[in-house]
């Protein structure tokens, strides 16, 4: 029997015209379709007038039990194609535990690309893509939390992270403490949609248009953090948090002060305050 094949499919983020002919193609020949949600597919399949195959759930709560059962079908000889309600699969969505699956089985596991919030946000921001981290979506508490917040603040590179309407503001808000108010940022909100928006600006300015309970999905892209010339030593930070404490500044208050003023990471200089 010959063998069969798995297809990631990228799908419209928003503009169903965002859809290309491969995919569109693939799709409407593949024998089973892996979604994230099949609702939402079939949808997708009807609005593009596409003859809608068997379709079955894959997300984040089933995705690795849904690979054994992918895998079988694959051995049988079937086309599984896997999509994402929105965008490339496996970047921030479901698809990386079915693909890791079938090429660990040796099945061919091709690629059709197409939309991605990462790439349409960095595409437009105008900041340099030529190297740039992808953060997705940060933890929402605790000390993983900070430690990615401070990495971001010391990163060089052009920064992507994707967030929801609900959190939003806060992320805007860390990152404005984490990184200084004049960092540059580019906000994009709802991309390729109706109401498709653009803020750009300094993380304060984005912070306070974004704080009254924005809708639609977000994508931020941060400027990189300018490189130290020279590396900031422990007696720098002090003299510096010696004057702001001297100043009547609190630990915290004294710690957010040196960190933007030095482009020190914040934890660093905490530490440092309190042991003041």
């Amino acid at each position: 029997m010959t063998p069969g094949r798995l297809v990631v499919v990228a799908t419209p983020i928003g503009n169903l015209g965002d859809l290309s002919p491969r995919a569109a193609a693939t799709l409407a020949a593949a024998d089973v379709v892996a979604c994230e949600d099949t609702r939402h597919s079939r949808k997708l399949f009807t609005a593009m007038g596409l003859r809608t195959p068997t379709l079955i759930a894959v997300h984040k709560d089933n995705e690795v039990a849904r690979s054994r059962e992918i895998l079988e079908l694959l051995a049988d000889g079937k086309t599984v194609a896997v999509v994402t309600d929105a965008g490339t699969p496996a970047v921030s969505d479901p698809g990386r535990h079915v693909v890791e699956a079938a090429a660990a089985a040796g099945v061919t596991v091709e690629s059709i690309p197409g939309p991605s919030a990462v790439t349409t946000a960095l595409a437009a921001s105008g900041f340099t893509g030529d190297r740039f981290v992808f953060e997705g979506f940060l933890p929402r508490t605790g000390t993983d939390r900070r430690a990615r917040l401070d990495a971001i603040a010391r990163e060089t590179r052009t920064v992507v992270l994707y967030e929801a309407p609900t959190r939003v503001a806060k992320t805007l808000n860390d990152l404005t403490e984490v990184c200084g108010m004049e960092r540059a940022v580019v906000v994009g909100r709802e991309l390729t949609k109706l109401h498709e928006e653009y803020f750009r600006g300094t993380l304060a300015a984005a912070a306070l248009r974004f704080a009254e309970k924005p809708r639609g999905e977000f994508v931020l892209v941060l400027e990189g953090a300018v490189a130290a010339t020279t590396e900031i030593t422990d007696d720098e930070i002090v003299a510096a948090l010696d004057e702001a404490l001297a100043a009547g500044a609190t630990a915290r208050g004294a710690a957010d002060e040196v960190s933007q003023l030095l482009g020190a990471p914040r934890n660093r200089v905490y530490k440092l305050a309190v042991r003041r």
